[in-house]
C-alpha cells in the first residue's frame, strides 16, 4: 500500500471543505486544506456574511415602511459610515476565528496555491516557493470568481466584493445585471437614498423566481426610485467630467454614475489547477462530477460552487457537499442524495423559493396543483402589514407539499418551515398534531400551507 503525506488533502478553505476536513480528523485521518487567500473563502469574508450583517437594517425599515401613516410617522436614518465600520470590525477578523478552529481540530493549513502534478501529489505553490505533498484522496473546493467583462474601461467597474467593503454609500450607483447580487445591492443602494440604475442585457429581472413576484418586486423599486434599463448591453466604460463614470451601451444610450457594480454572474475557478494535465474533465459550468461527487479521477472529488451542477450554488449546499464526501471516503456507498433546498434573494422584501418551482408546477397541471394565496390581504396584521406579502404552494398527487415560493414579510424564515415538510413529506395530518406559537407569521403560514394542501 502506498504511503502518503495525508490521508485527504482539501483545495480551498470555505465551507465546501472545513466541513468536511474536521469530520475526518474526527475520524482519525490525517487531513490538511490548502489555501492562497483567507481561510473561510468568499461567504465567510467578502459575500454572504458581510452582506447579511450590512442588509438586515435595512430590512427593518422595509417593515416599518409598512406601518408608516399607522403610528410610524419618521423612519430612522442609517449612517452607512457607521454601519460598514460595524461590518469591517465583526467580519474582518472572522477568518481568525475559523483558522483557530480549523487548528484546534487537527487540520494542517498549507498556504499557497493548490494544484495537481498527478492524482496523487499536490503542488503547493507560496510565497516562500513551491512544495509537493502527497495524498491518497484530493477534494478540490476552489468556488468561483466574479465574471467580469472584457470592454475598453473595464477598470472602473467593480465587483461584489468591492461594493461590500465601501466606506460609504455614493450618491448614485449603477449595477450591471439584474440577478441576485445586483437586486440586492440596489435595495440597499435604494434604501440609503442613491439614485439607483440596473443595467440588464435580458428583459427579465431575477429569471430563476416565480415571475408575478418579481414584477410586484420591480414594480416597488421603481416606485422608491430605481431605474431599470433592459435589453441594454455595456459597451464601454469612461471616466466622467464630473469624476464618475459614464457607461455607453451597444444601442448608444449613456448613463453616468459615481460607482458601477458589475453583477453579471460568477465563474467556476477551474483554472490552474492541473485539472487537465491529470484528465480531469472541467468546463466553463465548472469540474464535472459523478453521484458521489468524484471527478473523473476516482481518488478526487469537488464540492461546492466550483462543481458543474444544476442544485442551488450556496453555502448550504456546499456544505451539505464536504460532509457528504467525507462520509464516502470514510466508506460510505450511496450515491449524493440532496434534500429539498430553500433559497432566497435578500432585495426588500424578499423573495424565496424550494422544491418544484411555480414554473415547473404550472408546466404539469396534471401532477401539481399550485395555490397561491394573498396572506397579506388576507391577514394582513400578522403579515405585519406587509399587504403584498403572498405566499404560493405546490402540492402533488398525494396532497404532500412539493414546492413553495414567498414574497414579503419573513420569506427567508419561512421557506425554512416549507423546506422541512418538503423534505419530511408532512401530511395535513402530521401537521394537525403539532402547535405554533400564535399570533405569528409562522402559525399563519402553516395554517395557509394546510389549506393549500387539503384542496
Amino acid at each position: 500500500m502506498a504511503s502518503y503525506d495525508y490521508d485527504v488533502i482539501f483545495i480551498g478553505s470555505g465551507h465546501a471543505t472545513w466541513h468536511g476536513a474536521v469530520a475526518l480528523v474526527a475520524a482519525g485521518k490525517r487531513v490538511a486544506l490548502v489555501e492562497e487567500g483567507v481561510a473561510g473563502g468568499t461567504c465567510t469574508n467578502f459575500g454572504c456574511n458581510a452582506k447579511y450583517l450590512l442588509d438586515t437594517p435595512f430590512d427593518f425599515i422595509d417593515g416599518l415602511e409598512n406601518y408608516r401613516g399607522l403610528g410610524v410617522n419618521e423612519l430612522p436614518a442609517i449612517d452607512y459610515r457607521a454601519l460598514a465600520a460595524y461590518k469591517k470590525a465583526n467580519i474582518g477578523p472572522m477568518h481568525l476565528g475559523l483558522e483557530g478552529i480549523i487548528a484546534q481540530a487537527g487540520v494542517d493549513m498549507l498556504r499557497g496555491h493548490g494544484s495537481l502534478a498527478d492524482a496523487h501529489t499536490v503542488v503547493v505553490a507560496g510565497d516562500d516557493g513551491e512544495r509537493r505533498v502527497t495524498t491518497e484522496f484530493v477534494v478540490f473546493g476552489t468556488g468561483e470568481h466574479p465574471r467580469r467583462a472584457d470592454i475598453p474601461g473595464k477598470e472602473l467597474l467593480h465587483d461584489s466584493k468591492d461594493f461590500l467593503d465601501l466606506d460609504d454609500m455614493p450618491g448614485s450607483l449603477a449595477v450591471i445585471g439584474a440577478g441576485i447580487v445586483g437586486m440586492e445591492f440596489a435595495s440597499i443602494a435604494l434604501k440609503m437614498g442613491a439614485k439607483t440604475t440596473v443595467v440588464e442585457f435580458t428583459d427579465t429581472v431575477l429569471r430563476p423566481y416565480p415571475q408575478a413576484y418579481v414584477a410586484t418586486l420591480k414594480a416597488k423599486m421603481e416606485a422608491e426610485g430605481c431605474t431599470f434599463m433592459m435589453g441594454q448591453a455595456v459597451a464601454k466604460a469612461e471616466a466622467a467630467a464630473d469624476g464618475g463614470v459614464l457607461l455607453t451601451m451597444a444601442s448608444g444610450e449613456t448613463l453616468v454614475a459615481d460607482y458601477v457594480v458589475e453583477a453579471t454572474g460568477r465563474v467556476p475557478n477551474v483554472e490552474d489547477l492541473g485539472l487537465a494535465e491529470v484528465g480531469i474533465e472541467y468546463s466553463a459550468r465548472g469540474i464535472k462530477v459523478d453521484d458521489h461527487l468524484r471527478t473523473s479521477v476516482p481518488n478526487v472529488f469537488a464540492t461546492g460552487d466550483c462543481v458543474d451542477k444544476r442544485i442551488p450554488k450556496l453555502t448550504p449546499t456546499a456544505e451539505f457537499e464536504s460532509n457528504y464526501v467525507a462520509g464516502v471516503i470514510l466508506g460510505n456507498p450511496d450515491p449524493i442524495d440532496y434534500p429539498v433546498v430553500p433559497n432566497l434573494v435578500f432585495t426588500l422584501p424578499r423573495i424565496s423559493q424550494c422544491g418544484v418551482t411555480v414554473a415547473e408546477a404550472e408546466a404539469a397541471p396534471k401532477r401539481y396543483r399550485v395555490a397561491r394565496v394573498p396572506y397579506g390581504q388576507a391577514l394582513t396584521f400578522m403579515a405585519k402589514s406587509d399587504k403584498a406579502s403572498d405566499f404560493t404552494f405546490i402540492v402533488d398527487e398525494e396532497g404532500c407539499l412539493v414546492g413553495c415560493a414567498i414574497y414579503g414579510v419573513d420569506a427567508g424564515e419561512l421557506i425554512n418551515v416549507a423546506a422541512m415538510v418538503c423534505n419530511l413529506r408532512l401530511t395535513v395530518a402530521d401537521l394537525g398534531r403539532m402547535i405554533f406559537s400564535f399570533p405569528g407569521t409562522t402559525y399563519g403560514f402553516v395554517s395557509m400551507m394546510m389549506g393549500a394542501m387539503r384542496g
